[in-house]
């Protein structure tokens, strides 16, 4: 299973490799498929709001365990690897999560819509 120490290591790579997938999403070397998937995955990361909310035993942070690692993975396949060594690099040397407010809104828009969608497909469901 690994001691608590690994796990920490393990979870302080893994924000490293968010914060080089959101340096790769700005680099124009990167094809827009891996932007996408990149800013996807970095959005995800850092929003404030889950799939599933964390409060649930177990699967509140399935999605932190799971997800997030997932989506890392399929960016990095995609990602041009000498443009993530140098991301790596420039990562390695920021501190805290990266401020790019339209990129929060542009979450937070998402997040709204979905939840607007699926408030109107539940009213229509249980109005038929």
């Amino acid at each position: 299973m690994g001691t608590i120490e690994e796990w920490k290591q393990r979870a302080r790579e893994l924000k490293i490799e968010v914060r080089a997938l959101y340096l790769a999403y700005r680099d124009p070397r990167v094809p827009w498929y891996a932007k996408v998937v990149a800013a996807c995955v970095v959005g995800y990361a850092l929003s404030p709001i889950d799939l599933i909310p964390d409060p649930i035993p177990v699967l509140g942070y399935l999605d932190d365990l799971v997800i997030v690692p997932l989506g890392v993975l399929l960016a990095r396949r995609l990602i041009p690897e000498e443009v993530l060594a140098e991301c790596r690099e420039k990562a390695r040397g920021l501190q805290g999560k990266p401020a790019n407010w339209w990129a929060a809104g542009v979450i937070i828009a998402i997040w709204i819509l979905l939840a607007a969608a699926i408030t109107v497909w539940l009213v229509k469901l249980f109005r038929a």
